[in-house]
């Protein structure tokens, strides 16, 4: 199933003018591949979708972000070397100057593109935002898109590599509890894992934003416990007071606060000895109604998993097993068991 695509032709001629939202369509999916009947929505450089939009006229397809992801996504394209009216094909450009304020400089024929990719950057980036976007994907090295490590060249001519590009780093500053991502590191399943995680955490806490109580947010503090702390502990703390301590704030305002924290503790990696942790905590709520092999045989796959010898996925499905057939109500509803469609497969390879 290819993935839909919102074009956004006011903006591929480079006029900064309204653009209508895109509607979900997601009437043709299974319904195990969304949550709430509503596909994620993420902006991505559209060359990755295989626009031949780059400045030679190509385009850099990435065939997990179509044939994958895409079928959990609505995408919204973004090129902008395009948008800003640069054209196809078109002379390429390159960051030059001061790593934390480059200029954006034509190479053959030094033309200064920087005030215009500036202003179009902060347009665009309020559009955006009105969008209710998920999540990111850009195209990695790019003088306009990349998210880190973008050559950025001094007087001596040996480029940096600590540059952003302009438009990630406009985005990144006016939307940063967004998840974002290069496609080039998606190819590692530890990052790719951890973005597409962040990407339902964030839609479920936007849910939240939505619709805040008291109430709703103990609910949502406690079904994203055990995912915390497979993440950072130390969030996962200092959030549980947060919650307990609300002293009469208003909801609004305590789920602004939690975002913040619950976001950066998600992007911190769950490495293996924090996921064992995790699995041996919830295998303690299946104890009493396992008998002597299964809790063996649990606490065995769990240590195997420990040793490398077998992915995250092996242990979980066991816990699920477990989980299921005895009605283990407070496990049942915890995210850290379904984080992602398991249609991804992202924990068979972690």
């Amino acid at each position: 199933m290819m993935a839909e695509v919102v074009h956004k032709d006011n903006w591929s001629r480079g006029a900064l003018a309204p653009v209508t939202p895109p509607r979900y369509s997601p009437a043709d999916m299974p319904s195990a591949a969304v949550e709430g009947n509503e596909r994620l929505r993420l902006g991505v450089s559209s060359c990755l979708l295989g626009e031949q939009v780059r400045f030679d006229g190509g385009h850099k397809h990435d065939r997990f972000l179509t044939d994958v992801l895409g079928r959990y996504v609505e995408w919204v394209p973004v090129c902008p070397e395009l948008e800003v009216g640069m054209g196809v094909p078109r002379e390429s450009v390159r960051l030059e100057g001061d790593v934390e304020s480059p200029r954006m400089v034509a190479v053959r024929s030094g033309t200064d593109h920087t005030t215009a990719m500036r202003r179009f950057a902060a347009a665009r980036v309020r559009q955006l935002a009105t969008l209710d976007l998920h999540g990111y994907v850009f195209k990695k090295g790019s003088p306009s898109c990349g998210m880190e490590r973008v050559r950025v060249y001094g007087q001596g001519g040996m480029p940096s590599r600590h540059g952003q590009g302009m438009f990630a780093a406009a985005f990144m500053a006016g939307l940063p509890l967004l998840p974002v991502e290069e496609e080039g590191r998606l190819h590692d399943p530890v990052l790719r894992e951890n973005f597409i995680e962040r990407l339902f955490a964030y839609r479920r806490w936007r849910g939240l934003v939505a619709s805040p109580s008291r109430g709703a947010l103990v609910a949502f503090h406690t079904a994203h416990k055990f995912q915390l702390l497979a993440h950072s502990p130390k969030h996962y703390s200092a959030l549980g007071r947060l919650v307990a301590e609300q002293k009469g704030q208003r909801p609004a305002a305590l789920v602004a606060e939690y975002g913040p924290a619950f976001m950066t503790a998600l992007g911190m990696h769950a490495t293996t000895a924090k996921q064992v942790n995790v699995l041996q905590h919830l295998a303690g709520f299946c104890r009493e109604h396992l008998d002597g092999p299964d809790r063996q045989e649990l606490a065995s796959v769990i240590d195997d998993y420990r040793l490398h010898l077998v992915p995250l996925v092996v242990p979980l499905t066991l816990l699920r097993h477990h989980v299921v057939r005895h009605k283990v109500t407070y496990v049942l509803g915890q995210t850290y068991l379904h984080p992602h469609p398991k249609e991804l497969m992202l924990r068979n390879h972690v």
